[in-house]
C-alpha cells in the first residue's frame, strides 16, 4: 500500500443527523456516503481558558484524529439493523447536560460479509497515519531516551457528543442537520463488564500467549502547574504499608497523543481505539521544585472511603501558589507480556477535585511493543509494517471485541 502524505487525504463533507426519539433512529442515508471515508482531524491543543477546570488530554501540535466504521455492506451502506441512540451516561450528563450518542447494531450476531477481512481493512486504513504520525514524533522530540512512545489498543464504546449548532428539535425529528456523527465530538466510554474482564485474565491472556508478571496498585496525583497553564503533571505514587503513607516514584507531563484511530466495529459488541502516544518523564526539577511537590505528596491522607482514595487536610492541596492538587487515579492493574505484546487489565478510580465528579472503572489495554520497536527502525518498510497490523488487529479481533451487551 502507497504512502500518502496527510495533505493529499480526503476529509469528510457535512451531511444530516438522526433521528433520536424513544425508538433506535436508523443512519440516514445522507450520512452513509461520508462513513466510507476516513475524518482526518488537526487537533492543535485547546487554550487553558477553555477547558473548564477539566482534567483533559493534550495532543500534539500535528495530531491525528480519525474515526470509521468496519462492517458496512457491499455498496458501502450501513445495514439496515445499525442505528444510533442516546445512552444515559451520569458522568456526561452532569458535566454536559446532555447523554452521548452510540451505534448500535440490533443484528451483530449475524455480520455483514465483506470483501475484505475487517482486520486487513482496519491496517490499511491506519498504516499510512501511523507513519505520518511516528515521524512527527521522531521530528518533535529529539530525545527519544526521556521519552517512550507507545502504541495501544483500547476496547470499549465510542461516544459521540452533540453539537451545540444541532438544535435538540432538529436531532429529535430526524431532519438534515449541519453535521454529520463524523464531525461530532468524540470519547471513549472504557468502563467494560466485569465478566469480560474476567475471560480476559482467565481465558484470553493464556490464548494470546501472555504470561502474568506483576500486580501494581498504584497513585497518580495530577498537579497543576502555574508556569505550564497547557499541561498537567502526572505524579506516581506507592504506598508504604507501615507508614501508610505516599512515596513518590516518578514525575511525567501528561500523556501527549499523536494519533487518535476510532474503529466502530458494526459486527461486534465493543469498539476499538488504536493510540499512539507519548509521555516524558520530567528530571530537570530544581531542589525547590521538587520540595514543593514532595510536600503535596506528603500531605495526602488514604481513605478508601472518598473517590480516588485520597484527601488533602484543608488548605494543604496547593504549595506555594504554583502547584495545586487537580486529580487523583488509584489503579490496581495486573499486567501480562510477551516479547510483542503487554496486557494490562486494571480497576481504576478517578476523582477530579476542580469539578468534583469521580468515575470508578474496569479497562483493558493492549500495548503492541514490536510495532513500535518497527517502527523505530531507520527505514520502515510500510509492507511489513502492515503485515505486522494484520496479524496484531486479527487477534484482537478474534478475542477482544465480544462481551455481553451494556450501554443499552
Amino acid at each position: 500500500m502507497a504512502y500518502i502524505p496527510p495533505h493529499k487525504r480526503h476529509s469528510y463533507e457535512a451531511a444530516g443527523s438522526s433521528d433520536r426519539q424513544n425508538t433506535p433512529s436508523p443512519i440516514p442515508q445522507s450520512l452513509v456516503p461520508q462513513f466510507r471515508r476516513n475524518l482526518n482531524l488537526r487537533l492543535p491543543p485547546k487554550p487553558f481558558s477553555q477547558r473548564s477546570g477539566k482534567i483533559v488530554y493534550k495532543y500534539a501540535e500535528q495530531a491525528i484524529s480519525t474515526w470509521f466504521p468496519v462492517g458496512l455492506d457491499h455498496n458501502h451502506q450501513f445495514p439496515s439493523s445499525v442505528h444510533v441512540d442516546s445512552v444515559p451516561l451520569q458522568l456526561f450528563e452532569r458535566t454536559t447536560g446532555t447523554s452521548p450518542l452510540v451505534l448500535f447494531n440490533n443484528n451483530n450476531n449475524h455480520p455483514v460479509e465483506q470483501v475484505r477481512s475487517p482486520w486487513v481493512y482496519i491496517a490499511e486504513n491506519v498504516v499510512s497515519d501511523l507513519l505520518s504520525s511516528f515521524e512527527n514524533v521522531k521530528n518533535e522530540i529529539l530525545d527519544l531516551e526521556d521519552v517512550k512512545p507507545k502504541l495501544v489498543a483500547r476496547f470499549g464504546k465510542i461516544l459521540f457528543h452533540e453539537s451545540p449548532s444541532i438544535s435538540e428539535e432538529t436531532t429529535r425529528v430526524g431532519l438534515a442537520a449541519e453535521t454529520t456523527l463524523s464531525q461530532l465530538r468524540r470519547s471513549f466510554y472504557t468502563n467494560i463488564p466485569n465478566s469480560y474482564m474476567e475471560n480476559i485474565k482467565g481465558e484470553v491472556a493464556q490464548k494470546i500467549k501472555v504470561d502474568f508478571e506483576e500486580e501494581k496498585d498504584l497513585y497518580r496525583v495530577q498537579l497543576s502547574d502555574a508556569t505550564l497553564p497547557d499541561s498537567t503533571i502526572s505524579c506516581k505514587c506507592s504506598v508504604i504499608i507501615e507508614d501508610k503513607r505516599l512515596q513518590l516514584s516518578k514525575i511525567e507531563l501528561q500523556t501527549l497523543r499523536h494519533m487518535v484511530v476510532d474503529i466502530s466495529c458494526l459486527d461486534k459488541n465493543l469498539d476499538l481505539r488504536l493510540m499512539l502516544s507519548t509521555k516524558r518523564t520530567l528530571t530537570a526539577l530544581t531542589d525547590d521544585e521538587m520540595q514543593s511537590i514532595r510536600s503535596l505528596i506528603n500531605s495526602a491522607i488514604l481513605d478508601p472511603d472518598v473517590k480516588g482514595g485520597l484527601r488533602w487536610p484543608l488548605g494543604k492541596a496547593s504549595s506555594g501558589g504554583r502547584y495545586c492538587v487537580v486529580g487523583v487515579w488509584h489503579t490496581i492493574a495486573k499486567v501480562y507480556k510477551s516479547s510483542s505484546l503487554s496486557l494490562k487489565v486494571r480497576h481504576a478510580d478517578r476523582f477530579n477535585f476542580r469539578t468534583s465528579i469521580g468515575e470508578v472503572t474496569r479497562e483493558i489495554n493492549l500495548k503492541l511493543k514490536n510495532i513500535v520497536s518497527l517502527l523505530q527502525e531507520q527505514e520502515v518498510e510500510v509492507s511489513s509494517l502492515t503485515e505486522m497490523l494484520k496479524d496484531h488487529l486479527k487477534l484482537i479481533w478474534d478475542h477482544f471485541l465480544c462481551c455481553e451487551h451494556f450501554l443499552t
